[in-house]
């Protein structure tokens, strides 16, 4: 997994995280280690490229919900060092996060997995990096 980022300007500054390689139980605590680094360092609107990933788990399914977690202000990281956390997917309380989290471009195979567990309607999806950027707010 080869994690990068950019900062890029929309209508406000907006971090883009390229992901390549497969999310899954192998990878999915440096997704969420590395957005929580961004986090910290001042990012608050995160765009999710995952054009180069052709592979997403449970886990990396996982990561995705605690990159949002993380964007609305909660620590997914356990108090004793351990794996991350996680709580269940609340509409009302992730909804604001959610506005400062978007995925670009999954391809075809991670799209369905999105569609098939009830993620591509929690997420907003753009194919179109200059539209996802104008759409944050």
């Amino acid at each position: 997994m080869q994690i990068s980022f950019s900062k890029e300007q929309g209508s406000i500054p907006v971090t883009v995280m390229q992901l390549m390689g497969d999310i899954d139980s192998s990878t999915y605590t440096d997704v969420i280690d590395k957005a929580q680094e961004a986090y910290d360092e001042g990012a608050r609107n995160l765009l999710i490229d995952l054009s180069r990933v052709p592979y997403v788990s449970s886990a990396g399914l996982m990561s995705l919900h605690a990159v949002v977690k993380i964007f609305s202000g909660l620590s997914v990281q356990s108090k004793d060092g351990g794996r991350p956390s996680f709580k269940a997917i609340n509409r009302e309380e992730d909804d604001a996060a959610r506005a400062r989290v978007k995925l670009l471009n999954p391809q075809p195979p991670v799209e369905q997995v999105l569609e098939m567990v009830g993620l591509k309607l929690f997420f907003e999806i753009h194919t179109d990096q200059d539209t996802a950027l104008k759409s944050f707010t």
